[in-house]
């Protein structure tokens, strides 16, 4: 069964960070999951620009930035021209006056376009950009901090986008509290990808190609 393996990089060891990298891409991890936060739009600051930009040198696989941020518009050129072309940039629709103007300058610099959905925002508030990206995260716990609990509700959703995805033409990727459980249940309903973070990958006492092995090995 084929399924993305993001790694959410707000969780590494920023005392190693080139190793990480380089351990996780040795591993194989398919992308690296970057957490832009600005304290406002989430009341916590996480990954940096120059973060961003460190990894994008150090690693040749695909960037995920998912920008947790008021009004992203109002600097989305200077992440845009610090990714390569074919990097996905997720935004928040609530976190914007304009969300689709914003997706298109993403798809205009050659990147992916994504929405991330948190817990309390519904499918019908964002129906008509299904139609403009290519990529949904949904947060299963609400956004700003590692290491939180799993919200059932969110399941739900999961399901209806589930529905949806072929005919609107988007990939469906999981955020958040995401443990081998979740995967053999969501991977077989056609979820594409799932961010790992301190519940399944960082934090263990195995290696990372020894962790991601055992996800790729599960049994469906």
């Amino acid at each position: 069964m084929q399924f993305e393996l993001m790694a959410s990089m707000m969780c590494a060891n920023y005392g190693k960070l080139e190793k990480e990298v380089k351990d996780l891409e040795e591993g194989g991890i398919d992308s690296f999951h970057i957490d832009i936060m600005d304290g406002r739009y989430v009341p916590n600051f996480a990954m940096s620009l120059n973060d961003m930009r460190y990894i994008a040198d150090a690693t040749a696989k695909p960037l995920d930035i998912h920008l947790m941020i008021e009004h992203p518009s109002n600097n989305i050129g200077l992440f845009l021209s610090s990714l390569r072309k074919g990097d996905t940039v997720y935004i928040h629709p609530e976190a914007e006056y304009h969300p689709s103007t914003t997706l298109q300058a993403i798809i205009n610099a050659g990147m992916v376009p994504g929405i991330a959905i948190n817990p309390g925002t519904s499918v019908e508030t964002v129906m008509e950009m299904l139609r403009i990206v290519k990529k949904v995260l949904v947060m299963s716990v609400n956004p700003g901090n590692a290491g939180q609990m799993y919200l059932p509700y969110v399941g739900k959703k999961i399901t209806k986008l589930l529905a949806m995805k072929d005919d609107m033409d988007f990939g469906l990727y999981w955020d958040g509290a995401c443990s081998a459980d979740k995967i053999l249940e969501y991977a077989p309903k056609g979820v594409d990808g799932f961010v790992l973070g301190t519940t399944l990958l960082f934090g263990k006492d195995k290696s990372y190609g020894e962790t991601l092995a055992d996800i790729r090995e599960l049994k469906f």
